[in-house]
């Protein structure tokens, strides 16, 4: 065995972990969303077994796979690319690293602000396309550097690379990365220059991952220390802060990334070559694009094909996954952030058959009718006339009983059940104590119940 190549699918997950329930991902099932999306094909890999693996249960099996295959069990705490990937490293992780659903503590930001002299949008999770939407204007008005999180344990600066060129950028988060030490040591600092006019902004291929160190002795360390080639296609180097790597090619996707992959094919070295293909998480799983998703994995199986035709008799192969992300069509937008600090998907397909819903192109939408729970004293102030949900927001537009409409954007706060529905109840949006809440009906196993979800106004 003269060449090794290892080739995560970033986020990629076949089930859910004994302790999902501790992250909020019981029932999770990244592959198994993905299958139910008419654009998934995937016969390469079921020829190589994936399909026969222990808890896999889609597609057929195949009766004489022509690989090895097995289910494996992540032994760290944490469920994010750093920690997968160190421990894909031999490296166990004995806690998670910090994620910050309400956004990073004040005395970081004024910190941070200090360190680059400009000062901060934002700060709470976000999707990265919808946050250069929402504060890119003001962006450019002020300079002020977007930063956001996701359920990940990153610090995010996003900035236009007209008003902040890239490698300053990346200074501001080599600044950053000085900060975020200790307690408020995040897996990764990440630059997202983005690029374009308002309406029109578009996210550049200069993204770049600071990352904290290992804090142990990586099988890249000890291959590099042994005088083997480490070469590192995609954020691997990034993910390793460059430690134990010889040789690092940047992509800005899974395409250029297997381009590189099947380049180091046809040269000739000894010891790994590591990919990451990171589309799978970044473009899909935190948008919860089901189809994308599916698209994804179907070219890559496509491209299989070619990768093996490529290898020699005495190369390895090893494709495998960080993380799992839990795309599902019954959840709707990104990150919610909850009033006990939890970070949670609002949750759409309970909802589903309650016949308060409708579609329109990519967002859910919600037609509401006025009225009041029995038994409690909400009073209707505002009636919602076009409600929908999208990244992680709920979105109101309400008539306030005059010619008048006013826009209103809200965050999820939490989302219970409340109990079973009597005939009488309704569902709208009610204010109370200067609270907002979405009374929610539908039906589910047979039963109608009544999900109350508390709105914060921003």
């Amino acid at each position: 065995m003269k060449r090794v190549f290892l080739i995560v699918l970033d986020s990629v997950g076949i089930g859910e972990m004994p302790d999902a329930a501790e992250y909020g991902d019981a029932g999770s099932n990244t592959l198994r969303s993905a299958s139910e999306s008419p654009y998934f094909s995937m016969p390469n890999m079921r020829k190589l077994g994936f399909f026969n693996i222990e808890g896999v249960s889609i597609g057929e099996r195949e009766a004489v796979p022509t690989g090895s295959f097995a289910r494996m069990k992540e032994l760290s705490k944490g469920k994010d690319t750093t920690i997968g990937h160190w421990e894909i490293a031999g490296v166990v992780s004995d806690a998670p690293l910090p994620v910050y659903p309400h956004g990073f503590p004040k005395d970081i930001i004024k910190e941070f602000e200090k360190a680059t002299g400009r000062g901060v949008l934002c700060n709470r999770p976000y999707s990265g396309t919808e946050v250069i939407k929402d504060y890119g204007e003001r962006h450019l008005k002020t300079g002020d550097l977007i930063v956001y999180t996701s359920a990940d344990s990153v610090f995010q600066i996003a900035a236009h690379d007209k008003i902040v060129p890239t490698d300053k950028l990346y200074e501001y988060c080599r600044a950053a990365r000085k900060i975020l030490k200790g307690e408020h040591g995040v897996g990764r600092v990440i630059a997202r220059p983005f690029t374009g006019t308002a309406g029109r902004f578009k996210r550049t291929a200069d993204r770049h991952d600071f990352s904290l160190e290992p804090p142990g002795i990586t099988m890249l360390d000890q291959l590099k220390e042994g005088g083997f080639d480490v070469i590192s296609v995609g954020k691997i180097a990034d993910i390793f802060a460059g430690r134990g790597i010889t040789q690092a090619v940047r992509t800005a996707g899974n395409e250029e990334g297997l381009e590189q992959t099947m380049r180091f094919l046809e040269q000739d070295f000894e010891g790994l070559c590591f990919t990451n293909l990171v589309d799978y998480d970044m473009l899909y799983g935190h948008r919860n694009d089901v189809d994308g998703y599916a698209k994804a994995l179907t070219y890559f199986d496509a491209q299989l094909s070619k990768l093996l035709a490529r290898m020699r008799a005495d190369d390895v192969l090893m494709i495998t996954a960080d993380h799992g992300c839990g795309i599902d069509r019954s959840f709707e937008g990104i990150y919610a952030a909850s009033d006990d600090g939890r970070v949670c998907p609002f949750r759409r397909g309970f909802w589903d058959k309650g016949r308060l819903l409708r579609y329109r192109g990519d967002d859910l939408r919600y037609v509401w009718h006025s009225g009041k729970m029995p038994g409690t004293e909400y009073t209707l102030e505002k009636r919602e006339t076009d409600r929908y949900v999208r990244n992680g927001r709920i979105r109101v537009i309400w008539d306030s009983g005059s010619a008048q409409k006013k826009r209103g954007v809200f965050y999820v706060r939490d989302m219970v059940v409340a109990r079973s529905a009597g005939s009488g109840d309704s569902a709208g949006i009610y204010y109370q104590g200067g609270v907002y809440l979405a009374v929610l009906r539908g039906t589910f196993g047979g039963n109608v119940y009544f999900g109350v979800c508390a709105l914060g106004d921003v």
